[in-house]
């Protein structure tokens, strides 16, 4: 099993977004910061979002996992949920992140699965876990994020 290259999408994203012109895959995920650090989105929903992290690259200097990293990933992850939720209508910003470490790891990856704890008008809240390869949990997450409505043009509206 291969890593994945794309994000999946359920239809009904697809088809909210459809016509727009954009670039999902490109448009929900860490950007520049995420493919330096290796993340892949492996699928996007409002309800779950989970993607993959390698451990080698994104270690501290004691060759442990990054606790920035776990960070980036459950950042990310929580942000495409909010910004699925929120609609093309909508930016998500994220304003709360509070991350607790639990085990260290110097090697294999990290899979972070993000599910809502709120999803309201104004704002979302995402519980993100991160856990190694045998599903134990490295790190636990909460990511707050603002949803603001998106100016003219944001996304080709």
């Amino acid at each position: 099993m291969g890593e994945p290259t794309s994000t999946v999408f359920p239809q009904e994203i697809l088809d909210q977004w459809a016509g727009l012109g954009i670039d999902l895959p490109a448009l929900f995920s860490a950007g520049r910061l995420g493919e330096r650090m290796g993340l892949v989105i492996t699928h996007a929903a409002p309800e779950k979002v989970v993607g993959t992290l390698p451990v080698e690259g994104n270690t501290q200097p004691y060759g442990l996992l990054h606790g920035g990293a776990s960070a980036v990933l459950a950042e990310t992850l929580g942000s495409v949920g909010a910004m699925l939720h929120g609609g093309p209508t909508k930016l998500a910003v994220g304003v709360d992140l509070n991350c607790t470490h639990h085990r260290g790891l110097t090697s294999g990856t990290v899979t972070g699965t993000a599910t809502p704890v709120h999803r309201g008008r104004s704002t979302t809240t995402y519980e993100i876990a991160v856990t190694d390869e045998q599903d134990r949990r490295v790190c636990s997450a909460r990511l707050t994020c603002l949803l603001r409505d998106a100016p003219a043009g944001a996304y080709g509206n």
